[in-house]
């Protein structure tokens, strides 16, 4: 018989750091860990309660009354934000999140997308896609962060909907471990994943030193010009705007300092 040996796994002797904590962050470790490779979770940044909570939670006790037709998603901060209140959003209520990587976090605690940007995964691809499914006046809840422009709820209501635009949260970054530091200083961890704008401000800030060979990795062309706006210089940007392709183009590098896996 032959016996043929198996295939190494895509991301067998990589450490990976995943920047985000929560279910999000849970998701990502059981997927890398599924391809071989060691997650490294490191929230870096977190939200801190939106300043107008009265308005938060209001908005939130409507959106389960049904006063909504839509609820607008451009983050996945915003679905943490979302699970914290353990907000109810009603079966008539559709839910557009802007990106893969916001679907897959709404996913990953129960809440059901009804759509996600084709092509353009920012709020104006978003506004966009929506306003071409809703030709007739409907009500809009957006959720956004404290330093959002209001892109999304400008042309909503340009093109005649009811939105109320509340600030969900503020996003604050969370120092890294004194161990987290000094393994992205030493090369310890091969690659650092970039998910958001303020997670590659966040790396920038609290990382003084990151070896050249280290990867950095950004989940779609937005998030890369961003961490190129923070000052990083990123290897490779996802395909598609999700994890599973961010993975797949880390995967595809040799890995850097092998051999320092074991060193002390």
């Amino acid at each position: 018989m032959n016996h043929t040996s198996p295939q190494p796994k895509p991301l067998t002797g990589w450490r990976l750091l995943v920047p985000r904590g929560g279910p999000w962050g849970d998701g990502v470790a059981a997927t890398i860990r599924r391809s071989g490779g060691t997650p490294v979770i490191a929230p870096l940044i977190n939200f801190a309660p939106s300043t107008d909570q009265a308005t938060l939670e209001q908005s939130l006790a409507d959106l389960a009354d049904g006063a909504f037709d839509w609820l607008t998603v451009t983050s996945a901060t915003t679905v943490d934000v979302l699970y914290a209140y353990r907000a109810k959003i009603p079966a008539t209520t559709k839910i557009a999140a802007v990106g893969e990587t916001t679907a897959a976090a709404l996913n990953a605690v129960g809440y059901k997308v009804d759509l996600v940007p084709e092509r353009d995964n920012s709020a104006a691809g978003m506004a966009e896609q929506m306003i071409a499914a809703e030709p007739e006046p409907r009500q809009v809840l957006t959720l956004r962060s404290e330093i959002a422009k209001p892109v999304l709820t400008r042309m909503l209501v340009e093109a005649g909907h009811h939105v109320r635009s509340v600030v969900a949260y503020r996003t604050v970054g969370v120092p890294a471990s004194e161990k987290v530091v000094e393994d992205v200083r030493s090369g310890r961890i091969n690659a650092i994943l970039i998910t958001s704008g303020s997670v590659a401000d966040q790396v920038r800030e609290q990382f003084e030193v990151i070896p050249d060979t280290t990867i950095i990795a950004a989940i779609g062309p937005r998030t890369a010009k961003d961490a190129k706006r923070a000052g990083l210089l990123v290897d490779v940007i996802a395909e598609v705007q999700s994890v599973e392709a961010l993975l797949d183009a880390v995967s595809r590098f040799p890995i850097p300092n092998p051999a320092d896996e074991y060193a002390p």
